[in-house]
C-alpha cells in the first residue's frame, strides 16, 4: 500500500513560480534550444553544436514506445529489455521463449528480424511556425482554424517527405506557440542480437518497479540494417566500460512521451477527477482479465506475459500520477501560478485582448468534453483484431480524400508506417483475443451501458448477447489473423471492404459512423477550442518570458542534464549506485524466492564476477515515460549508462519536477560489460562494443 506522494517545499515553490529561474537540472530541452547557459553556469561545461549533433544523430526513437542509441559503427542499437519485450514476444514460440530464456545471436545469420519495429533518427529540424500561423488567417472560428491547421500541417509533411524521402512530422511545441518540422531517417529492418532473461532484466518484479535501490540488467541489443546490410555510420556513442561516477555531470538524450506541466488548472482538475480514475479502472480490468487467462495454462501465461508487464507498469505510473494530482499543495501551487500569469496578461491591454480569454475557453471545452466522457473511455474492445479491422475500414475510405481532410494517422506522410503495423506477421492468439474482448465488454456494460443497456454503441456491439458470446463469434468469424487477408482487403479498396463478411470487418463497418461522429464532435467542441486557446497561451508565454523554459514532452528528441547522486529516502540516504554485491544480498534476503530469485546463470556464475561492479545508478536528470532506453552520456559524448526507470518520487513528474528526490534510474555500462563477458560468454559482442573506434 503506497502513501500519497508529498512534495517538499522546494517542489511547490518551483511550480508556484514556474516562470522564474528553473530548478537546477529541470527540463526536457529541444535540441534547437539546449540548456547551454544553465549547464555552463553550474558545471562549467560548454555544450557545442558538434557535441549536440553527435548525440542527436546517435539517438533513436522506437515506434513501439521507447528510445535507444547506436553504440557501434555497424548498427548495433542499445535499448531496454522492456522496450524490446514486444519484439522478443512476437518472435517467441512455446519451444523458444526468448523472453524467459534470453537470446544471443553469435553470428549475423542468427540475428532475428523484428516483425514490425520502426527506428527513427532525427536528421533535421525546421521551424515552420510562421507558415502554420499564416495559414490560419481569415478563419472565423475555432473549427475553421482547426481545419486550416490540419490542412497546412499535412501539406508541410507531405511536401517534405516527397522532397527528402525522410519521415516528416510537424511537432507542436509550447501548446502551439511554435511548430517544428522534424525529419527522420527511418529504418524497418531491425534484428534482435541479444537479450538477457526477463528475470534479471526485471529483477524484483512489480514490487521493485519505480523504486530504488535497484538491481535490473534491463538492456537489449538490436542491429539495424539497410538494403540487407548492417548500416555503416560514424554516428554512434563510444562505449565507456567504466560507466558513470558519483557526482559526474551526465546527459540523457531520449524521447519523453508526454507531460502536462503547461496544462491549465481546468485541464488538471479534469485529469484528476475523471480521466486518471477511468484509466486506472481500465488498467485494473485488463490486468485482471489477462491474469485469469494466464491461469488457464503455461502457454496462455507465455502469450499474455508481455501485455501484463506493460499494463502493470502503466498501472503503477498512473497511480503515482493520480496521487500527485490529489496532493492539495500541488494543485494549490498550480492555482497560484495560473492566477499570477493571468494577472500579468490582464495588466497589459494588448496581451489581455489577444490572450485573456484563453483560460475560460479551455475550461468551457473541458466541461463540454465531460458530457461525452464515458463514450471516449469505455467504448472499446481491447482487441488487436478489432483495431486492425477499424484501421482497414478507415484506411480504404481516408486515402481517397484530400490529404488535409483525412483522419489523424492516415495522412500521406504516415501511411508507410501505418502499413508496417497493419501487415505485421506478428502472431495474434484467438483464445487471448476472446478473453480480452470479453473483459472489455463486461467493463463497457458496467460503465457506458449502465443506464439500462441503452447506450447505442453497447447495443450495436452486444445485440442482446453476452460478452463471452459476442467475443467468441467475433474472433471465430474473422480471418484477420492472417496478414495476407489484411493486405488483400486493403488492396481491394472500399469495394472489397464493403463486400467482406469477415465478422470483425462487419462490426467495424457498423461502428465506423459512430466513431466518426464522436471524433468530429470532439474536434469541433474540444480539440479545436483547446488548440486555439493553447496557441494563445503559448504566445502569451513567449511575450512574457521568451524561450527561457522548455516545452512539454511530445515523444520527440529531448536533452536533459543532471548529476549522478543519491537522495534522502525513508529517513536515510539512497546511494548513488548499487553493486553486484547487492544483487546477491537481495536474493538471499528473500530466500531466493520470486520475484527475487536469481536466474541459474547468476547462481552458477557468482564466483566469476567482480561483485564490486556498479549495477544501477541514479541521477537528477529530468525524464518521463518514453525515455526508457535513452542513453546516459558523459561530457565526452560517451555512453555511461542506460535509462530504464524513475524512482517512485518521480511519478509526479508529469506535472512538476522536484529536484531533491526526483531521480532517473539507469543501468551502469560496467554491469552490462561484466555480464556479457562473464555470465553470457558474449565475448564477441562485448568486443564489438569496446573496440569501436572514436
Amino acid at each position: 500500500m503506497k502513501r500519497p506522494i508529498l512534495l517538499s517545499g522546494g517542489a511547490i515553490l518551483a511550480l508556484a513560480v514556474l516562470h522564474a529561474p528553473l530548478q537546477a537540472e529541470e527540463g526536457m530541452w529541444t535540441f534547437d534550444n539546449p540548456p547551454t547557459k544553465l549547464v555552463q553556469d553550474k558545471y562549467n561545461f560548454a555544450i557545442t553544436q558538434q557535441w549536440l549533433d553527435h548525440v542527436r544523430l546517435s539517438s533513436v526513437r522506437l515506434n513501439d514506445g521507447g528510445s535507444g542509441s547506436f553504440v557501434s559503427p555497424t548498427g548495433l542499437l542499445l535499448t531496454n529489455h522492456h522496450v524490446a519485450l514486444g519484439q522478443l514476444q512476437k518472435n517467441s514460440t512455446p519451444e523458444h521463449d526468448y523472453v524467459k530464456s534470453g537470446f544471443y545471436a553469435q553470428t549475423s545469420a542468427e540475428e532475428i528480424k523484428s516483425p514490425d519495429l520502426e527506428v527513427n533518427v532525427l536528421v533535421s529540424m525546421e521551424n515552420v511556425t510562421a507558415r502554420v500561423q499564416d495559414a490560419l488567417k481569415g478563419a472565423r472560428n475555432a473549427e475553421q482554424e482547426f481545419a486550416k491547421r490540419k490542412d497546412v500541417i499535412a501539406a508541410i509533411e507531405r511536401e517534405s517527405q516527397e522532397k527528402t524521402g525522410f519521415r516528416s512530422d510537424v511537432v507542436t511545441l509550447y501548446q502551439g506557440g511554435e511548430y517544428w518540422l522534424y525529419r527522420y531517417k527511418k529504418y524497418t529492418d531491425v534484428r534482435i542480437v541479444f537479450a538477457p532473461e526477463q528475470q534479471i532484466a526485471f529483477y524484483g518484479g512489480d514490487p521493485d518497479n519505480f523504486t530504488y535501490p535497484r538491481y535490473d540488467l534491463d538492456f537489449a541489443l538490436f542491429r539495424v540494417y539497410e538494403n540487407g546490410q548492417p548500416i555503416q555510420s560514424s554516428n554512434y556513442l563510444k562505449w565507456n566500460p567504466k560507466g558513470a561516477a558519483d557526482g559526474e555531470l551526465v546527459f540523457v538524450s531520449g524521447h519523453p512521451g508526454s507531460t502536462q506541466r503547461l496544462d491549465t488548472l481546468a485541464q488538471l482538475e479534469a485529469e484528476r477527477d475523471l480521466y486518471e480514475p477511468a484509466t486506472l479502472k481500465i488498467l485494473h480490468s485488463r490486468i485482471d482479465t489477462l491474469k485469469k487467462y494466464s491461469a488457464t495454462g503455461p502457454e496462455a501465461s507465455r502469450r499474455a506475459m508481455a501485455q501484463i508487464f506493460s499494463l502493470e507498469n502503466s498501472l503503477k505510473a498512473y497511480d503515482g500520477r493520480e496521487k500527485g494530482l490529489q496532493d492539495k499543495r500541488v494543485m494549490d501551487a498550480k492555482r497560484s501560478d495560473e492566477t499570477k500569469f493571468k494577472a500579468q496578461v490582464a495588466a497589459n491591454p494588448q496581451w489581455k485582448a489577444a490572450y485573456g480569454n484563453a483560460w475560460d475557453q479551455i475550461a468551457s471545452a473541458e466541461k463540454k468534453a465531460q458530457t461525452r466522457f464515458k463514450e471516449q473511455y469505455f467504448h472499446g474492445l481491447n482487441s488487436s483484431l478489432a483495431n486492425l479491422a477499424q484501421q482497414i475500414v478507415q484506411y480504404v475510405a481516408e486515402i481517397k480524400k484530400p490529404d488535409g481532410e483525412r483522419l489523424a494517422g492516415y495522412h500521406e506522410s504516415q501511411l508507410e508506417s501505418l502499413r508496417l503495423g497493419m501487415f505485421s506477421p506478428a502472431p495474434i492468439y484467438p483464445d487471448m483475443e476472446i478473453a480480452r474482448i470479453t473483459g472489455a465488454l463486461e467493463l463497457d456494460l458496467a460503465e457506458a451501458g449502465a443506464a439500462g443497456g441503452n447506450d447505442p454503441w453497447v447495443k450495436m456491439v452486444m445485440n442482446g448477447k453476452s460478452p463471452r458470446d459476442v467475443a467468441t463469434e467475433l474472433v471465430n468469424g474473422s480471418k484477420l489473423t492472417d496478414p495476407e487477408v489484411r493486405k488483400k482487403l486493403v488492396e481491394g479498396g472500399e469495394s472489397a471492404v464493403a463486400a467482406s463478411t469477415d465478422s470483425m470487418i462487419v462490426l467495424a463497418r457498423k461502428l465506423d459512423p459512430v466513431r466518426r461522429e464522436l471524433t468530429k464532435w470532439l474536434e469541433d467542441n474540444v480539440q479545436s477550442v483547446e488548440q486555439r486557446a493553447g496557441e494563445q497561451l503559448g504566445k502569451a508565454r513567449f511575450a512574457a518570458f521568451g524561450k527561457s523554459t522548455y516545452p512539454d514532452a511530445t515523444f520527440t528528441l529531448r536533452l536533459s542534464y543532471g548529476q549522478v547522486k543519491g537522495y534522502p529516502m525513508n529517513g536515510t540516504i539512497a546511494p548513488p549506485m548499487t553493486t553486484m554485491y547487492g544483487l546477491y544480498d537481495r536474493s538471499a534476503s528473500f530466500g531466493n524466492k520470486g520475484p527475487f530469485e536469481l536466474p541459474q546463470r547468476y547462481v552458477d556464475g557468482r564466483t566469476k564476477l567482480d561483485l564490486a561492479t556498479p549495477f544501477n545508478f541514479v541521477s537528477s536528470n529530468d525524464i518521463i515515460g518514453g525515455n526508457s532506453g535513452s542513453p546516459v552520456v558523459n561530457k565526452n559524448g560517451e555512453i555511461v549508462g542506460l535509462i530504464f526507470d524513475g524512482n517512485i518520487e518521480s511519478l509526479v513528474g508529469d506535472f512538476v519536477y522536484e529536484g531533491e528526490t526526483n531521480r532517473a534510474v539507469a543501468v551502469h555500462t560496467a554491469a552490462i560489460t561484466e555480464a556479457l563477458r562473464k555470465i553470457y560468454g558474449a565475448d564477441k559482442l562485448a568486443a564489438e562494443l569496446l573496440s569501436a573506434p572514436n
